[in-house]
């Protein structure tokens, strides 16, 4: 078990390695506008629990199980975020800072409770994957149904 502070390591590198194809201490650092000593500090803990390979000055690469945990930690952003914009009707700005905050604070059992909620108040019954937050099936579904659903609207 890791600490929320380390899921967001974990998910920074994630996002680094999408958006940079590479994921650099510098990067981190900046992104999550901490310092050096304190990224290394997190990598060494993230490398001793199995999610990535480091060595000194070398390439940072998360394994199966970093990768995973990563898609994992945005996919429960991703319903906290829907939750917030699509149901209470925040805007997308306090929406996607809110559920920042609020996924550091709940559970996996509380994110599938939510999700469930969330794919009947939008309509996305129909998706019938039976969402699951540990396991990943939902994160694209939601987003095309929503987008289906916004089309349909138009």
């Amino acid at each position: 078990m890791i600490s929320k502070s380390q899921e967001e390591y974990i998910k920074t590198m994630y996002i680094l390695k999408k958006q940079n194809g590479k994921i650099r201490v510098t990067d981190i650092a900046n992104k999550m506008n901490c310092t050096k000593p304190s990224v290394n500090k997190a990598i060494y803990n993230l490398k001793d629990n199995g999610l990535l390979n480091y060595e000194s000055y070398g390439t940072i690469e998360l394994t199966e199980e970093g990768e995973n945990l990563a898609k994992k930690i945005l996919e429960a952003y991703d319903i906290v975020y829907l939750f917030l914009k699509d149901v209470l009707n925040l805007e997308e700005s306090s929406a996607a800072e809110e559920a920042e905050r609020m996924k550091l604070a709940i559970s996996d059992n509380t994110i599938n409770k939510l999700a469930k909620y969330v794919h009947k108040e939008l309509g996305l019954n129909d998706l019938n994957c039976n969402y699951d937050l540990n396991r990943e099936r939902c994160r694209a579904c939601v987003k095309r149904a929503v987008k289906r659903k916004g089309d349909k609207n138009e």
